[in-house]
């Protein structure tokens, strides 16, 4: 039984990553390489800069901080659930 739960922990904090590491490339590639132009021209411009170039250079880091945080919620729940909390 203990083992089961400790399976059950271990891919649900593999699920967690995963998917949080997906939204982290989608960020950091997508808005600084792929999406970037597109951005440029088709939204707003915040400040003096243009969309994509701010999303590249600050927007990325912001989703990043962000990322820490929700996995850090997600895995304190995770820990709690399976009994692994401090």
């Amino acid at each position: 039984m203990e083992n089961n739960s400790a399976r059950e922990h271990r891919k649900a904090c593999l699920k967690i990553t995963l998917v949080l590491l997906a939204v982290w490339f989608m960020v950091s590639l997508g808005c600084a390489v792929l999406f970037r132009g597109w951005m440029d021209t088709n939204m707003p411009m915040i400040g003096n800069a243009k969309f994509g170039f701010w999303m590249a250079q600050q927007g990325s880091i912001i989703c990043f901080v962000l990322l820490l945080i929700v996995y850090k919620v997600l895995m304190q729940r995770l820990d709690d659930k399976h009994g692994y909390s401090e």
